[in-house]
């Protein structure tokens, strides 16, 4: 069953809300800010092993607990901030996830010398395949398995999948022309 039509037999309602507030303003819509992009890998990666329900219940911790995604302070905490978020219980304490975290942040710096910016070194690999996609990520960031990158990349708009075409969000995805829709114009 989609995330669309799940949406609707959820319970309670408080679950139903907090799910459909991601599907209808969220999920799939094309982001241009490098450091939300930056925040959606973040929550992609500590939702692995975990429900997405868990990570959007505690974004806002995750948010706080990370200087609001500043790509820069990240890539600048020290050991005593690895610390600080490890026993931060409003987040998801993970070692690995954490690490991966601070590491992906230095990455996306050097990417935003290299590039300009996270955003346009995603558009400088699109259109890849998913299998592309994933052995590119799995070079460059950390912690990045193949569900993390196709759900990063489809809840971010260069892949296609997020809504089914019956889905009222569909037409709102199309008119913000994710990248997914450019590459299938151009065919």
């Amino acid at each position: 069953m989609s995330y669309c039509l799940a949406i609707d037999g959820m319970q309670p309602e408080s679950r139903k809300e907090l799910h459909k507030n991601y599907h209808d303003n969220y999920y799939g819509f094309p982001i241009h800010d490098d450091n939300e992009l930056f925040g959606r890998l973040l929550l992609e990666i500590n939702q692995a092993g975990l429900s997405w329900e868990t990570v959007l219940k505690k974004e806002e911790s995750f948010r706080k607990a990370y200087s609001n995604f500043d790509i820069q302070k990240v890539a600048a905490y020290t050991e005593e901030d690895r610390e600080r978020l490890l026993n931060d219980s409003g987040i998801i304490r993970n070692r690995l996830k954490v690490n991966a975290a601070i590491e992906n942040a230095k990455t996306i710096v050097e990417l935003q010398k290299d590039f300009g910016s996270f955003e346009k070194w995603l558009e400088h690999h699109h259109p890849k395949t998913l299998q592309e996609w994933m052995k590119l990520f799995k070079k460059t960031f950390k912690f990045t398995g193949g569900e993390i990158v196709n759900e990063f990349l489809m809840s971010t708009g260069y892949l296609k999948g997020c809504h089914t075409e019956s889905c009222p969000v569909y037409d709102k995805i199309l008119e913000q022309n994710p990248l997914w829709k450019q590459a299938e114009d151009n065919l």
